[in-house]
């Protein structure tokens, strides 16, 4: 089976598709889940779900993320991709041959099997998140959902070894867009404008302020990374947009750096006599472990529980959106020293990493 897995990784790093659009990659799972006896369903465009009936009362699911990045791939492999521009430089090709993994394991043990399995191959992780729009569905509540487990290939960690932690494990994003309209005038009146650069300056000022303000044991990250203003340099600028991101973890912190983003463009506006907005993304929510479960996991499958992470990661994924409907544990599955993900010349060793990760899928789907 650990043969399997490494085949079903290469054909999908192959066909590498984006957001909810994978005819190729939905096909390819649907063909591999054709002999395993299981209900097939696609609750939303782009999904593909597998419903395993041990005739439990209850059921266990597994989330593997499907799409690919706007990348142009530089591995050089064999099996690089065959869809020029796009590049699965995240892993998820990683993520859904180990489902497929399972799926087989799963077909193969059911009457063993504590509870029945769901195994969810999702779309637009990267994009939309698709993760959210399958919980509207109803999907948890018709098939009788009672925890949830999914996993990331992650650089950087010892290849082939799991690693989580309690509570926090990936960070809430939202993305903060500051829009600052004034007058633009010629420099030589320049008291008759309204400096729109300058306003978004403060803006951008204050926000850092107010976020290295709060408590230092509440970690966070707000950061401006694009800044445009102004159309030539002999005139005041009339408009400034400041964009930038936001990660927090506990909700109190997201809602106190909100409260303060807004202040701050009240204050610069009444201040420059700029029209001030600032927008705030929905974002995902921050990957929150759920702690009784985590402990159940790490006490029953003892030697072969994940191993502790020291911190949370500031990344984000919508799988936080299953765990905010159904108890959900989050996993990283380590890759070794490999480029960054999101990066042209990412990759990772397959025959090394895949089958542990596949042993210890087996393992959750196992527990009482």
């Amino acid at each position: 089976m650990p043969d399997s897995v490494v085949t079903h990784r290469r054909a999908l790093h192959r066909i590498p598709e984006l957001d909810c659009c994978l005819p190729e990659t939905t096909a390819y799972v649907r063909s591999a889940l054709t002999p395993l006896h299981c209900t097939v369903s696609s609750p939303t465009p782009g999904s593909v779900c597998a419903f395993f009936d041990a005739g439990r009362r209850e059921t266990v699911a597994f989330r593997a993320d499907m799409d690919a990045l706007p990348v142009t791939e530089a591995t050089g492999l064999p099996y690089a991709s065959a869809h020029p521009g796009n590049m699965h430089a995240c892993g998820h090709d990683g993520h859904t041959a180990l489902a497929l993994g399972l799926a087989e394991y799963t077909a193969a043990r059911l009457t063993e099997l504590p509870r029945n399995v769901l195994i969810i191959f999702q779309p637009a992780e990267e994009t939309t998140g698709g993760a959210e729009k399958l919980c509207k569905t109803g999907l948890l509540e018709q098939y009788r959902v009672c925890r949830i487990f999914g996993l990331h290939l992650w650089p950087d960690l010892p290849a082939g070894k799991v690693f989580s932690r309690p509570g926090p494990l990936m960070a809430r994003s939202n993305e903060v867009t500051f829009t600052v309209t004034g007058k633009s005038v010629h420099l030589s009146r320049a008291a008759e404008g309204r400096d729109a650069l300058t306003a978004g300056i403060e803006c951008l000022r204050r926000s850092y302020a107010m976020a290295d303000a709060l408590p230092p044991e509440e970690p966070r990250v707000l950061r401006f990374g694009k800044m445009v203003s102004g159309q030539v340099r002999n005139a005041v600028s009339g408009k400034t947009v400041l964009e930038g991101s936001l990660r927090t973890y506990r909700e109190e912190t997201y809602h106190a750096c909100r409260q303060g983003l807004k202040t701050v463009a009240d204050s610069v506006a009444a201040e420059s006599g700029c029209s001030v907005e600032v927008s705030i993304s929905a974002g995902y929510p921050a990957v929150w472990n759920h702690e009784d479960l985590y402990a159940q996991i790490c006490a029953q499958l003892g030697p072969e529980a994940p191993q502790l992470l020291d911190t949370p990661a500031l990344a984000a994924e919508d799988f936080s959106f299953y765990q905010q409907c159904v108890p959900g544990v989050f996993f990283f599955l380590g890759v070794g020293g490999t480029p960054p993900l999101h990066a042209p010349d990412f990759s990772f060793d397959d025959a090394a990493v895949l089958p542990a990760g596949l042993a210890f899928l087996k393992c959750l789907a196992q527990l009482d």
